[in-house]
């Protein structure tokens, strides 16, 4: 296995980091290595934040889901998916076009959740551990305030970056399923009740396992507020009128 992809095995979400700085030479790269990702015809719909106030980080570490390591995590970045920047370029060149929909959201959050990939990679290449923050869709009203968005531009994803504590190098990654489970070839087909509990029953009892995880994730209060927040940002974003 070459070391490029051996990254990809070992590769695991930290949330507790090195109280030590990331050099601006390493996140200067990491953004390089973003803006290297693929993109819809060459646009690069998205922006990066770069989230240097404390008060800001602080902030966000309470509105998605009062996660303090968020705080604590030496470099965060923040991806938009931003339909913005190449609606105002077609209005510069005096082009009287449609507004953005919803299939140009959905390439730009592509556009911007692979560029934060890159940005994975990359660093745990440079021995720079890295957790995505989902929960950035939370709270729009407030979020959006905070980071001055436009209603053009939706957090597609958010990510905190960190040399790992000890306790984090040693830690256990989470099993992935096997491939049989999540690759299909031509055609999609739910899978059958017998793969369905084999999938997770190995380690767990399936009933239980799947009501305890229902409660914590599906029906918890978070992801209620996401889901609201997320369509939020789409009414926003599909609202007539500029």
């Amino acid at each position: 296995m070459n070391p490029i992809i051996q990254s990809l095995f070992d590769r695991k979400s930290l949330r507790v980091f090195l109280e030590k700085s990331i050099a601006e030479e390493d996140i200067n790269l990491l953004l390089d290595a973003a803006i290297q990702a693929p993109s819809a015809g060459n646009q690069q719909l998205y922006t990066i934040l770069d989230i240097r106030d404390q008060a800001v980080k602080e902030r966000l570490a309470v509105l998605c889901d009062n996660q303090p390591f968020i705080a604590k995590a030496p470099l965060v970045l923040i991806f938009l998916a931003d339909c913005r920047r190449w609606l105002d370029c077609f209005h510069a060149a005096g082009i009287d076009c449609r507004d953005p929909g919803p299939g140009d959201l959905l390439l730009a959050c592509a556009d911007a959740i692979i560029a934060a990939q890159n940005a994975v990679v990359a660093a745990e290449s440079l021995g720079i551990g890295s957790c995505y923050i989902g929960d950035i869709l939370e709270n729009m009203e407030e979020t959006a305030g905070l980071l001055h968005l436009d209603r053009y531009t939706v957090p597609a994803a958010m990510l905190v970056f960190g040399y790992p504590a000890e306790s984090q190098t040693v830690r256990t990654k989470p099993r992935r399923p096997n491939r049989s489970y999540l690759v299909q070839r031509d055609h999609y087909n739910p899978l059958p009740e017998e793969d369905i509990r084999r999938l997770y029953s190995g380690l767990h009892d399936f009933n239980s396992f799947m009501a305890a995880f229902c409660k914590r994730k599906y029906l918890s209060d978070f992801a209620l507020e996401l889901n609201r927040s997320a369509g939020e940002y789409i009414r926003a974003f599909m609202a007539s009128g500029r």
